[in-house]
């Protein structure tokens, strides 16, 4: 028999004002306690991170919190007036949620000040545990439209969404009429070209699925080569990308790889181009956007402290009035290339 979800009454406190009126809360990575740091001390509002194991979506080697790294983090944050936001953003294995709860008691224990979950199943179990724990819904959720939304804010108290990539900035203006919670979008970094992590790619590949195991073309499975005077790169047994000797060669991220196809060789699913939303700040202001996400928790820290202080000053610009540099990231732009992405889909 399927239990019935009860709706969720929120507490008074975690209906509490969250982000000044008018103000854009600038939401940045930290992969690393070192990464956190950096963050915060060059500018950040909130900053987002995960637990070392399957439970969010950048389980890389070398990344992430142990739970005494994580109440560290929340006590330097708070002490700064800064705000830890916790991703638990991949799904359970089934029968096997001990991990994914633990780490839910865990961010009520240390005083971390919101959950970004994905899992309908955990976000009942937050919601029922922790009624206290603020919930914000993880972009892998994938929840774009106000029936979807309203049903996680009626069900669990959620009181942020996380856009998926796939909205234009009218679409978000519109969408923000007509539900009773606050969105975050991205606004600088990696642009994925699936369902939000849902890729089949990388898991038919490598057998590592974003969603479930937190790793998108994992290292594991890379491997570099020279062969005929190239630099070749492979995933699996999978040829990614190959370039002349001497150039500079990127990641093998598969969805970002040149393929041949009909007699042509390019990048068939997504050129390795970074989003870079920073001179739509305003308009995305005026469509009702609370927060704006950097992407990067897998970048190093002396990455971390360029871009946040990028977007910290395009944040100051625009609340003066001033106009936004539109160069400033460029430089920290994968392939030194960027694109507005589905904000603006000149195609529709």
């Amino acid at each position: 028999m399927t239990p019935t979800l009860a709706a969720h009454k929120p507490s008074a406190a975690s209906a509490a004002a969250w982000t000044p009126k008018g103000k854009l809360e600038l939401v940045c990575p930290a992969g690393t306690p070192a990464a956190m740091r950096a963050a915060i001390e060059a500018g950040a509002d909130s900053v987002y991170c995960g637990f070392a194991d399957d439970t969010n979506a950048r389980n890389f080697p070398g990344l992430n919190f142990s739970p005494a790294e994580m109440a560290e983090g929340i006590a330097y944050a708070h002490k700064r007036g800064v705000k830890v936001l916790i991703a638990v953003n991949t799904f359970p294995r089934a029968g096997e949620p001990a991990a994914w709860h633990r780490a839910i008691d865990t961010i009520a224990q240390c005083g971390g000040d919101a959950a970004i979950v994905a899992d309908i199943g955990l976000l009942d179990y937050a919601s029922e545990k922790h009624p206290n724990l603020r919930l914000h819904l993880s972009v892998q959720a994938a929840a774009a439209n106000p029936e979807a939304i309203g049903f996680y804010i009626e069900r669990f108290g959620v009181k942020r969404v996380v856009l998926p990539r796939v909205l234009t900035v009218s679409e978000i203006a519109t969408l923000n009429k007509e539900i009773a919670c606050e969105t975050e979008v991205f606004v600088f970094g990696g642009l994925c070209v699936m369902a939000e992590g849902r890729c089949s790619l990388s898991s038919y590949v490598t057998g590592c699925s974003p969603n479930m195991n937190g790793v998108c073309s994992p290292p594991s499975h890379v491997a570099y080569s020279q062969e005929n005077g190239n630099f070749v790169s492979r995933l699996g047994e999978f040829m990614i990308n190959t370039v002349p000797g001497g150039q500079p060669m990127p990641y093998p991220t598969l969805c970002k790889g040149r393929f041949t196809a009909n007699g042509e060789t390019s990048h068939i699913f997504e050129d390795p181009a970074s989003l870079d939303a920073s001179l739509l700040i305003p308009p995305l202001a005026e469509a009702g956007v609370t927060a704006l996400k950097i992407e990067g928790r897998q970048r190093s820290r002396s990455y971390t402290d360029a871009v946040v202080r990028a977007l910290r000053g395009a944040l100051d610009q625009h609340a003066r009035g001033l106009p936004i540099n539109a160069r400033a990231l460029m430089a920290l732009s994968e392939g030194a290339t960027t694109t507005r992405g589905a904000y603006q889909k000149t195609w529709r």
